[in-house]
C-alpha cells in the first residue's frame, strides 16, 4: 500500500476534531499534543486527497522571509523551516533581482537570505513531511528590472540550477493530493508559471495593508464570514498591517482578537477560511486557532461524490 492511500485512510475523522483542545480562561498555550492528534508539522496527513485547496484554512506568513532591518521592517521571528514546522504552509516571498539571482527583500532591507536558502527550506521539510504542500507567492521587490527578465531568471532557477522538481507549476489550482510533497507555485509576476496569484477568477483577496488595527480588524472578520458563507473561491485574508505602527504592535494588537474570533464557540464550525498571512503568528497562538478550522472527511467525500 503506497502513502497516499495511506494518508487517504488517515482522513477518518476531521482535523478539527483532532486539533480541538480546551484552553484555560486568559491563556491560549497550544493544547498538549496526543497520540491521535495531528501535529502541526503534519496536519494536512489527516485530510483526504480530494480535498480542493480553497475547502482548507491555510495559515502562512505576509513577508516570510523578513526577520531584519529593524521594527518597522521586521515581520516575522522565526525562519521559514520553523515556520513550516510550526503549521504554516502559504510563503509570501519577496525577491530582488540581483546580479542574475533572487535575494530576499523587504523594500530596501537585504534579509540575509536567498531564493535557494528559502527552496532548501522547503525541499527538506516536504522531504521529510510528504503528506503536505506548501504554496509559495513570489513577488518582485526593490527591484527595476522588466517582468520578463524576472521570468528568466526564475526560469533559471528551475533549470539549469535544478529546482524544478520541486514545484508544482500548473495553472490551476490542484487538489491536495496532487500537490502533496510540493510547492504550489503562485505567480505574482507576469510571464511566471504557475497558478496566478490575484486571479479573480480564483481568489478572493483582503490585503488593506494601509489600515490600523482598528479599522483592519472588521475586514478580517468580514472576509472570514465571507469565505464561510461564499465559497468556492481561494479566500486570502491578509491580517497583518504597516499601518501607524510596526508591524509587531500591530500584530499584538491584531493576532488576539483574530485567535478569539476564531476560538468563539458559535464559530467553531467555521471551515474554508482559505490563506491567512500574518505577521508575528508564533506570538498569539493564531496558528494554532487556523488550524481547528481545516474540513471535515465527510464534508470533502460528499463534494467528491
Amino acid at each position: 500500500m503506497n502513502r497516499r492511500h495511506l494518508l487517504r485512510g488517515a482522513a477518518a475523522l476531521p482535523l478539527a476534531t483532532l486539533l480541538a483542545g480546551a484552553t484555560a480562561a486568559g491563556v491560549h498555550a497550544s493544547p498538549p499534543r496526543t497520540a491521535d492528534r495531528a501535529a502541526p508539522d503534519a496536519w494536512m496527513a489527516q485530510l483526504p486527497d480530494g480535498a480542493a485547496l480553497h475547502e482548507l484554512t491555510i495559515p502562512g506568513t505576509h513577508d516570510s522571509g523578513a526577520r531584519h532591518g529593524g521594527p518597522w521592517t521586521e515581520c516575522q521571528n522565526t525562519s521559514i523551516p520553523e515556520q513550516l514546522a510550526t503549521g504554516i504552509r502559504f510563503l509570501d516571498v519577496r525577491c530582488r533581482l540581483f546580479e542574475g539571482s533572487f535575494t530576499i527583500h523587504h523594500g530596501p532591507s537585504y534579509q540575509h537570505l536567498n531564493f535557494d536558502d528559502v527552496l532548501t527550506g522547503c525541499r527538506d521539510f516536504l522531504a521529510a513531511h510528504p503528506s503536505e504542500t506548501v504554496l509559495m507567492r513570489v513577488k518582485q521587490e526593490y527591484s527595476e528590472e522588466s517582468a520578463e527578465q524576472f521570468r528568466l531568471v526564475f526560469e533559471d532557477y528551475l533549470d539549469p540550477r535544478g529546482w524544478r522538481s520541486l514545484f508544482r507549476l500548473n495553472a490551476t489550482l490542484p487538489e491536495l493530493g496532487d500537490a502533496r510533497g510540493k510547492v504550489v507555485l503562485l505567480g505574482d509576476s507576469d510571464g511566471l508559471p504557475g497558478v496566478r496569484y490575484g486571479d479573480e477568477e480564483l481568489f478572493d483577496i483582503q490585503d488593506d495593508y494601509e489600515a490600523e488595527p482598528e479599522s483592519k480588524y472588521p475586514k478580517i472578520e468580514e472576509h472570514f464570514r465571507k469565505a464561510v458563507s461564499q465559497p468556492g473561491k481561494l479566500y486570502v485574508n491578509f491580517v497583518s498591517t504597516a499601518a501607524l505602527l510596526p508591524p509587531r504592535s500591530n500584530a499584538d494588537r491584531l493576532n488576539p482578537r483574530v485567535r478569539d474570533l476564531l476560538d468563539a464557540s458559535e464559530n467553531a464550525d467555521w471551515r474554508g477560511l482559505g490563506i491567512v498571512p500574518m505577521d508575528f503568528p508564533n506570538e498569539h497562538g493564531l496558528t494554532d486557532a487556523l488550524l481547528r478550522h481545516q474540513p471535515t472527511a465527510a464534508g470533502t467525500a460528499r463534494r467528491a461524490r
